[in-house]
């Protein structure tokens, strides 16, 4: 299987990064995929201009000539997707969301209309067979009410993929911490052996995932240096 890593993170080895890594670690034990990460953070990917040549063209590339073409190619060849990234203000870092708007050589302008009644653009081809995961980490204690709106978006955009959002997660580069981040360490590489299995996550597999590792007042105490 040949994975493309979209790692969103200005870090690069960024907390979240650090539970993709380890997911990559469980899915890949027995060496048999192709993985290929892309730091997004060292791509020129200028702004989709909404001019639509591509539409023009179809030929799965944009006009501008920057990064994103290369990744397009690597999109296409894809049989999964992995995007990681850090929550920014309740949705994708600007340099990677670039990427996703710069997806749009990938759909017709032709238009169709789902069983359930929503609209989207054809494909230029068929992408069915690629599976796609969000990773996504970031610094609130708790789940609820702060990645509503990245879910909504990753639903309507990659149609129903596992998404996998982590709160708590500075915690994973802090060394006191280490006795709750390395279990959860663990329970990715476990996921990533589940994913390569099934090709998908449990519901229950999920949740121990994006379960806080301390509580929240006591993360909040930290954080607040108190």
């Amino acid at each position: 299987m040949k994975i493309l890593v979209l790692n969103g993170s200005p870090k690069k080895k960024s907390d979240t990064f650090r539970l993709t890594d380890a997911f990559l670690k469980g899915l890949n034990r027995d060496g048999s995929h192709e993985i290929h990460i892309v730091n997004v953070i060292d791509k020129k990917i200028s702004p989709c201009r909404g001019c639509f040549g591509c539409w023009k063209n179809m030929d799965g590339h944009c006009i501008i000539d920057d990064d994103q073409n290369e990744i397009l190619d690597l999109y296409r060849d894809s049989d999964m997707i992995i995007w990681s990234f850090p929550l920014y203000c309740y949705g994708m870092p600007s340099h990677l969301k670039a990427v996703l708007d710069r997806t749009i050589p990938l759909v017709k302008m032709k238009m169709v209309q789902l069983p359930d009644g929503t609209v989207q653009h054809e494909a230029l081809a068929d992408f069915s067979r690629i599976h796609t995961l969000v990773i996504c980490g970031c610094g609130f204690p708790n789940w609820e009410g702060n990645f509503n709106s990245l879910k909504l978006m990753c639903k309507n955009c990659f149609g129903d993929p596992d998404i996998i959002c982590v709160p708590e997660t500075p915690l994973m580069n802090v060394p006191q911490a280490a006795v709750v981040a390395d279990p959860l360490l663990g329970l990715f590489e476990k996921a990533g052996e589940e994913y390569a299995s099934d090709h998908s996550l449990s519901a229950e597999t999920i949740a121990s995932l994006e379960k806080p590792m301390i509580s929240a007042e006591e993360y909040i105490r930290n954080v607040n240096g108190g």
